[in-house]
């Protein structure tokens, strides 16, 4: 994966966007499409679209330095990016897009509260991981054209039948297009032994399961 500047408190590209982009590109999402990239943190989806053929990228973030991170991003690599700030869809309420693409916060966490100020907001998703994955699922569906597409990437801890489940609730029709198993990463390695307590993960397991669901408007 290219390199990215990422100042202290963006979220540094690893195996969960390098999963997603791949998917990307050999489906051939971007072509063509207008591309929303929610969560942007240093722009690598973003720009992954753009260099996979979209007609136009909007890449939307909360946090004012990864906005930052993602606009200069852009122009180191070339690539015509429009960057927002704001909470999730807001900045794009007036707008459609044929393609979503989301790597949101998704670790479980101790609390429900999320972090707004520390680096653990860009991966602490609430107690069950999903606080920020809900959100994107009730709200993706008002955002996409009658064709259009959500490709989102979670850990399969969080719950890949309830993503599912949610997005149906919502009006998508949604599956899990890939699975990928990876090394725990430093977050996971320090919340293991609780995640284990939690039942979440088996004793001395150290591989994480990644998904990548793909959902549609239902017709």
């Amino acid at each position: 994966m290219a390199a990215f500047f990422c100042p202290p408190g963006v979220y540094r590209p690893q195996t969960d966007t390098a999963v997603l982009t791949a998917v990307l590109q050999r489906g051939g999402y971007a072509r063509g499409r207008d591309v929303l990239d929610v969560g942007t943190g240093s722009g690598a989806l973003a720009l992954a679209a753009s260099q996979a053929g979209a007609a136009s990228v909007t890449a939307v973030d909360l946090s004012r330095r990864s906005v930052a991170a993602a606009w200069l991003n852009s122009r180191l690599h070339g690539v015509r990016v429009s960057v927002r700030r704001g909470d999730l869809f807001e900045p794009v309420a007036d707008r459609r897009f044929g393609l979503i693409v989301a790597n949101p916060p998704y670790v479980p966490a101790e609390t429900d509260a999320l972090p707004r100020h520390r680096i653990a907001r860009c991966w602490d998703g609430g107690i069950d991981g999903r606080a920020v994955l809900d959100r994107i699922c009730d709200g993706a569906a008002a955002r996409l054209t009658d064709d259009g597409v959500l490709l989102m990437v979670h850990s399969a801890l969080c719950g890949a039948d309830a993503t599912i489940a949610r997005l149906a609730a919502a009006g998508m029709a949604a599956t899990v297009l890939h699975r990928a198993r990876i090394p725990f990463g430093p977050v996971m390695r320090a919340r293991a032994a609780t995640l284990q307590l939690r039942g979440l993960l088996a004793a001395g397991e150290t591989l994480e399961e990644l998904v990548v669901v793909e959902a549609r408007r239902a017709r």
